[in-house]
């Protein structure tokens, strides 16, 4: 069986992501492009790099047929998505990268996104999309929200050590680079390479990043009581990869093993031999992560690494993950595309 997919903010990188994963994918095709500001336009015209694939033109959201479409992913803006899909009609399937539908609690979306929540009924209805996590909740969802890039690669090497109590809950710094493909493929002067170039800098600094609602949220509900961690984002000169740097007490072995054995049989989660670290060379363009446990020269203290690419696993590919599970398809149909190196 082929599932008909379509894909709303096509023209962004988190779009074009998609249909580049999508391309290889055995039983989906992608039936519908969205995006309203190159509606007319071929998906060639925007990204020449996809100009071998046999795509629709893009079109307007109103333009498409939903009735003919098996899943359908949401990859907008944050307070575009919710109004969209609240439109939509109440049996499609969806995945939404966007972040309007991580935060289980109005309350918290409105103090970390700064507005009210359009669509609250449908916000109770989403299923958090860390997959290797909410993997049944995910195969029986209509509405999954997938995580942010960067609160993903965190909890890749955290909520394990949370679950098991071996680590100080008090006392957890992440300190996390992030590639400029995260921010999104608008204009911004911050983004400019003069700008950006040779150099970078810490943002968001002294808990103001918007996946710290995120990280509240499901590291609280771990622990069964508050857990704040210390985190402090920076924006790298590349284009893809996030290198999430966490610093924890605890012992360092029991660390790795108790990683080692959260992620056994996961296909895209590698725990690295002790004491060897991660780098984003060696996952650019594919959905695995890899994790590396050092011991620092303090005893007690250990230093937990995780490098993925922000726009395969931590949104993309994490995206057709949650796609496979909810059309009950191979978990990994379309992901296994090795790393590029150099």
């Amino acid at each position: 069986m082929t599932h008909k997919i379509a894909i709303l903010g096509a023209s962004g990188y988190t779009g074009a992501e998609l249909v580049r994963l999508i391309a290889t994918h055995p039983s989906m095709e992608i039936a519908a492009l969205g995006a309203n500001s190159k509606a007319g336009q071929s998906m060639a015209e925007v990204f020449p790099h996809l100009r071998h694939l046999d795509l629709p033109d893009m079109v307007t959201i109103e333009q498409i047929d939903f009735s003919a479409i098996d899943l359908c992913f949401c990859a907008l803006p944050h307070k575009t998505s919710q109004e969209v899909i609240n439109a939509l009609p109440r049996d499609l399937k969806i995945v939404d990268l966007s972040a309007d539908f991580r935060l289980r609690d109005p309350a918290a979306y409105e103090k970390w996104y700064g507005n009210p929540h359009a669509a609250v009924e449908l916000q109770k209805e989403a299923v958090y999309g860390l997959t290797e996590f909410y993997r049944d909740e995910i195969a029986g969802a209509r509405l999954v929200a997938g995580t942010g890039c960067n609160a993903a690669t965190g909890q890749y090497i955290l909520r394990p050590l949370i679950s098991a109590g071996v680590i100080d809950l008090d006392e957890i710094i992440l300190d996390l680079k992030c590639a400029v493909s995260g921010a999104g493929r608008a204009l911004k002067e911050n983004l400019l390479h003069a700008e950006l170039s040779e150099g970078y800098h810490a943002y968001a600094v002294g808990g103001t990043h918007r996946h710290l609602g995120e990280f509240d949220q499901e590291f609280s509900g771990l622990a069964g009581r508050p857990v704040h961690i210390q985190f402090t984002p920076h924006l790298i000169p590349a284009n893809r990869g996030i290198l999430a740097t966490g610093y924890v007490r605890g012992e360092a072995q029991v660390i790795h093993d108790t990683l080692a054995a959260a992620y056994e049989g996961e296909p895209f989660i590698i725990v690295l031999p002790m004491g060897e670290a991660p780098s984003t060379r060696h996952i650019r363009g594919s959905n695995f992560c890899h994790i590396g446990v050092v011991a620092d020269r303090i005893p007690g203290r250990v230093i937990v690494i995780a490098a993925l690419d922000n726009l395969t696993k931590g949104s993309s590919g994490q995206a057709l993950q949650n796609a496979n599970l909810m059309l009950a398809q191979p978990e990994t149909a379309g992901l296994m595309l090795a790393p590029v190196f150099p």
